[in-house]
């Protein structure tokens, strides 16, 4: 039996990335959607106004970040719940608003800056709040599905059989590696 645990935190441990390869993820995906974001934004801030192109573009990078999270970033094995693109849509908000925060002190400080500008700042708010969605969608958004799919999908049978025939302060250990 303490080797099918060895075994089920060990497979655990290859299953889901550690913190510094969620990481590295992360900022691949949510760093390039960031990258893609901000063009974006910036092309369609020039038909309508800027504050709603963000709106807009955030809810679709949101969307999309939050599957390319689900199926890379964290490995939660699959698409991405509804839960989870809700909560993750609340980490989204607060980029949301810090992002146009910063854009409305720019222009509150400068009369008119230049795109570079606008994109120096634009990006440095969303790395902040980037660095912030991190913890949250590592903890809370994700953190609940990658331990239960990685120990479904490394020992269905084992999973059942502990719950089942052990008893409670066991199953309990099991759980927790």
């Amino acid at each position: 039996m303490g080797g099918r645990i060895m075994e089920t935190a060990q497979s655990q441990e290859r299953a889901a990335p550690g913190a510094l390869t969620a990481f590295a993820r992360f900022v691949l995906c949510g760093g390039g959607m960031g990258v893609a974001s901000s063009f974006a934004v910036t092309a369609l801030a020039s038909w309508i106004p800027w504050i709603l192109a963000n709106a807009l573009i955030t809810v679709v990078s949101t969307l999309l970040a939050t599957e390319l999270h689900a199926r890379f970033t964290f490995g939660a094995g699959g698409r991405a719940t509804w839960r989870q693109h809700v909560q993750s849509a609340g980490s989204a908000t607060a980029s949301y608003a810090l992002t146009c925060g910063a854009m409305l002190v720019l222009h509150q400080l400068v009369a008119a800056p230049g795109a570079v500008l606008d994109q120096v700042v634009y990006l440095a708010a969303s790395a902040l709040a980037g660095v912030a969605r991190f913890a949250v969608l590592r903890l809370v958004v994700f953190a609940r599905n990658r331990s239960q799919a990685t120990v479904r999908a490394a020992h269905p049978v084992h999973a059942t059989v502990v719950r089942a025939s052990a008893p409670a302060g066991l199953a309990e250990l099991c759980r927790a590696a």
